[in-house]
């Protein structure tokens, strides 16, 4: 049993609403607080110097000098399994091109599915590795990775063995999904029906047999696939026993209606959303995931994420860090500069980050800091939360804990 602390503050983030808006005097603080955990779990938090008269044989982690404590980040979309770069895509948009122009042109997606498809799984399993240890590095415990970038059966099982050997390495937790509905594939002989049903006959079995994944996702826009062959796509691998996500209302709308319908656990990117689409998550289950580093790679405006909190949504943000639209990769910066177009508090801002995000990739065991929560921390070098969004991502988190374990 190992007791850390004292923090000048501890977030608990315990006891908020799982939709809708949240004022920041909801935040649970509690000042010169201790953490007490074993075998990777929280057993008790509360006021340090109390915690460690209770437990006089609890192994003593001190932390010296003010730290504000938080749970682990959650980045519950990202596409960090790939090879190559797209710097030539992103030349062109500065000056001027659409994404659409650019992928008709011969960029976009096919040019990382042409370069990920030349790489093998050692590599990019060691690409995949170094990307999600910066992640932790920053405060971001566990990491969706969806494939996408390979559009055949064998390129998209190579992916995922590609995730999977990196998880056995890395100190974070990778969450597979399967996103082999990402785009046409160019190489492909029939219409976007037929190629779904061949996902769903040859692929998906594959993923399950090998205990590849739990997950799939699908690209819904003009430049990928239809709302009519979603949805037959999405009932069809829920009914295989899959969790399904949806990449929703980017450009035009549509795909969120789809990701309710069909019980999706996210509906994300959500930049197109009008007031029906607001209305359509805020009546559901289904988590509204905002994807700022897309906006900023693409330059185009946010999703709507006040509205989507005050109609009584309930909102994430993910990074979407990939190699065409959202290169950046860094999740508390984006989420600081959505806050701050967007008019977030700081607690919704967290809770975007967080449990919220947790429930998007259907996780019930983290995001928060009580006890028989996983104990994945990191502690900010500052006197008051507020300081973390005022330097807009700047300040990175001191030390991170992963599974009680000291990591940096």
């Amino acid at each position: 049993m190992k007791l850390t602390g004292p923090f000048t503050q501890i977030l608990t983030l315990a006891g908020l609403p799982l939709k809708g808006a949240i004022a920041d005097d909801q935040l649970q603080i509690i000042p010169n607080g201790g953490v007490l955990t074993e075998n990777g779990l929280i057993v008790e938090i509360g006021e340090f110097e109390q915690l460690r008269k209770d437990h006089p044989k609890a192994e003593i982690e001190e932390i010296t000098g003010d730290h504000v404590l938080l749970p682990g980040f959650i980045d519950c979309h990202t596409h960090l399994c790939f090879a190559g770069n797209r710097s030539k895509d992103y030349a062109l948009r500065i000056a001027g091109k659409s994404y659409l122009e650019i992928a008709k042109s011969g960029g976009g997606i096919w040019d990382s599915v042409a370069q990920t498809r030349q790489a093998g799984k050692d590599e990019l399993a060691g690409l995949l590795t170094d990307r999600a240890n910066r992640h932790l590095a920053d405060g971001v415990t566990t990491i969706e990775v969806k494939t996408g970038y390979g559009l055949s059966v064998e390129q998209e099982l190579k992916q995922l063995r590609a995730i999977s050997l990196a998880a056995q390495s890395c100190l974070v937790d990778l969450i597979p999904t399967c996103l082999a509905a990402h785009i046409m594939p160019r190489d492909f002989s029939g219409p976007p029906s037929g190629y779904l049903e061949y996902i769903l006959n040859y692929l998906l079995p594959k993923v399950k047999n090998e205990n590849l994944g739990n997950r799939v996702d699908i690209f819904i826009e003009v430049s990928a696939f239809g709302a009519s062959d979603a949805t037959h796509y999405l009932r069809a691998a829920r009914q295989q026993g899959f969790d399904v996500t949806v990449h929703a209302d980017q450009f035009t709308t549509g795909g969120s209606e789809v990701a309710v319908e069909v019980g999706a656990l996210s509906a994300d990117h959500l930049e197109a959303s009008t007031e029906k689409e607001i209305k359509g998550l805020a009546a559901s289950d289904t988590v509204a995931v905002a994807l700022p580093g897309a906006s900023l790679g693409l330059g185009i405006g946010f999703a709507p994420a006040r509205q989507l909190l005050d109609a009584g949504a309930c909102l994430a943000v993910a990074s979407d860090w990939n190699p065409g639209s959202a290169p950046m990769g860094d999740l508390l910066m984006q989420a600081s500069i959505l806050s701050a177009y967007e008019k977030l508090t700081t607690a919704e801002t967290f809770a975007a980050l967080t449990y919220r995000a947790a429930k998007a990739l259907n996780l019930t065991d983290r995001g928060t800091l009580q006890k028989g929560t996983l104990a994945d921390m990191q502690a900010y070098p500052c006197k008051d939360y507020r300081e973390i969004l005022y330097h807009q991502g700047k300040m990175k988190p001191a030390i991170v804990w992963k599974d009680g374990n000291t990591i940096a």
